[in-house]
């Protein structure tokens, strides 16, 4: 989950890393009293979850405060990328002589966190990647030892930097790696981290996307994420996981891995899904029911996969579940259903009572129900 660009900043900001001196607002007004404070040209931030707001008109600069308000007037309010702006960060502007990156990810492969650092912030780090790989350096950290000093000093000799700004550097990584350690983040970042004229620096952006798994250990940051669709946000209220892609295939299992086998499958017999939604290893009746109305609310849908793989999860649950979800919805899109496993006599008989196919290859269910989404 992401939080906003002014939580990260607080958390820069108590670690010791130096940031523009900014605040949030969320009236016009308070945006002009705040350039009045800052008393030199501004940036106006919207503070939405999403990638690219620079170029979306979410991000820009003020030279008073009366432009300020200005720009926060038809700022706050707006959407920009789907997502309506409800505050803003007033920061002071700041003209770098250089900037650069500096961030930790992990590598699930490899079961360690990775730093990355480059010479060249301020731009798309992925893109850079493509176009100019050298640029960037990289390091793997052992989650368990965490970060020594030399590997902080070793990332800023490698971007080119030397002496005090070398070490400021060097500082500056090991506090957004104690960050990133310390809030169970999968990504932290300050992009770009920037050098003054007077060789100090400052991180004029800071990113922390959180590990979904631990926020139970940071209920400070529970929140709305807003990059979620309302059916996303239904699905995890009732804790299910939904994600909403573009296809016209509803796909349901339990299970990650049995949902992800399933929508590869699809893909494979050409079809397009259309949301991953999985009811978790221990679902009974009402998650079902729950997780079938949730699928049908897509209006794009023209046939739905339900893929089981019965263990805790009981076949007879899954099929009254679905039944019942069917029978309410009024719904007329052909089902396929591929259940194997605990109670799955009674669940096949539950569904041949109610008019429901189903079959006992995941291959050939997906073969059918992609014939049945184009007819």
């Amino acid at each position: 989950m992401k939080i906003h660009e002014y939580q990260a900043r607080e958390l820069f900001e108590k670690e010791g890393i130096p940031v523009p001196t900014g605040y949030l607002c969320k009236s016009a007004a308070d945006v002009k009293k705040a350039a009045e404070t800052i008393g030199k040209p501004v940036v106006v931030k919207a503070q939405i979850l999403v990638a690219g707001r620079g170029k979306a008109g979410g991000v820009k600069l003020a030279s008073n405060p009366d432009e300020a308000y200005s720009i926060a007037d038809n700022m706050l309010g707006s959407v920009i990328k789907g997502i309506q702006v409800t505050s803003v960060l007033v920061v002071e502007a700041e003209k770098p002589e250089k900037e650069l990156y500096i961030g930790f990810t992990l590598d699930r492969a490899k079961r360690c966190v990775v730093l990355i650092a480059s010479s060249e912030g301020g731009v798309d780090l992925e893109e850079l990647a493509h176009t100019r790989p050298e640029k960037i350096y990289r390091d793997e950290i052992d989650p368990i030892i965490g970060m020594h000093q030399y590997q902080a000093r070793e990332a800023a000799e490698a971007i080119g930097l030397s002496g005090k700004t070398a070490g400021e550097f060097a500082s500056i990584s090991e506090k957004v790696f104690d960050i990133f350690e310390a809030v169970d983040a999968d990504l932290t970042e300050s992009n770009p981290l920037a050098i003054r004229k007077d060789g100090s620096m400052v991180a004029l952006d800071a990113r922390i996307t959180l590990d979904d798994n631990a926020l139970y250990r940071h209920p400070e940051y529970k929140q709305v994420d807003e990059e979620l669709t309302p059916i996303e946000r239904e699905a995890q209220a009732a804790g299910l996981a939904f994600v909403q892609l573009d296809g016209d295939v509803g796909i349901i299992g339990n299970g990650a891995g049995l949902v992800m086998a399933t929508l590869d499958v699809v893909a494979y017999f050409g079809g397009k899904p259309a949301n991953f939604l999985d009811m978790g290893g221990g679902s009974n009746a009402e998650s079902v029911y729950t997780a079938v109305k949730l699928c049908l609310e897509q209006k794009s849908l023209k046939a739905v996969f339900v893929n089981i793989l019965g263990g805790i999860t009981k076949c007879d649950d899954v099929a009254n579940g679905l039944v019942r979800a069917l029978k309410e919805s009024n719904v007329k899109i052909p089902f396929t259903v591929r259940m194997v496993g605990t109670n799955e006599e009674e669940g096949r008989k539950i569904l041949s009572a109610n008019g429901i196919a189903y079959l006992d290859s995941m291959e050939k269910a997906a073969e059918a129900v992609v014939k049945s989404a184009r007819s």
